[in-house]
């Protein structure tokens, strides 16, 4: 039995699109009530819509499109800046073609030491370092049906005589 129609549609959708691997993945999940953390599905939050407030379903279906739209090119621009990042990366300070200065500044931004924390927590007896979810992802998949075109018809046989070998 499928945990939630979501899992459905993801199968269904992997099927149609040929991502085996979607497939298989999705199904096992689905029929042995395993977790899978992409599953997760956090609350709503509190300012939603209400039931009066929601829009159109054209409205929704800009937004979302507009979204996934947006999302595509923030990933393709990631992928972009991390390939040009693998040469500039290495390049030592300095102007390069009369107009691109590259430097390294210091960051102010901090992140906490948690192998540092979980030494102090172990040495002092406090058991596991207190850990919480970050915010929930927004995430829009278009779950629309997908048309596979058929296959090409053949305009001329895969065998001829020659090819065959017929013991006479």
């Amino acid at each position: 039995m499928f945990r939630t129609a979501l899992q459905l549609a993801r199968i269904a959708t992997a099927a149609v699109t040929g991502t085996v691997a979607g497939v298989v993945s999705g199904t096992v999940t689905a029929l042995t009530g395993g977790t899978d953390d992409r599953d997760r599905l956090a609350p709503d939050p509190a300012d939603v819509f209400n039931p009066d407030e929601v829009p159109t379903d054209e409205e929704i279906s800009a937004s979302c499109a507009s979204y996934a739209k947006s999302a595509d090119q923030a990933r393709a621009a990631e992928r972009n800046k991390r390939a040009a990042k693998k040469l500039i990366g290495r390049l030592p300070a300095g102007l390069y073609g009369g107009r691109w200065l590259v430097e390294r500044v210091v960051s102010t931004r901090q992140s906490p030491d948690i192998d540092s924390i979980r030494a102090t927590y172990k040495r002092l007896g406090l058991g596991p370092v207190p850990m919480k979810e970050v915010a929930a992802s927004l995430r829009v998949t278009d779950i629309a049906p997908v048309e596979i075109p058929a296959p090409a018809e053949m305009t001329a046989p895969m065998f001829t005589d020659a090819d065959m070998d017929v013991a006479a």
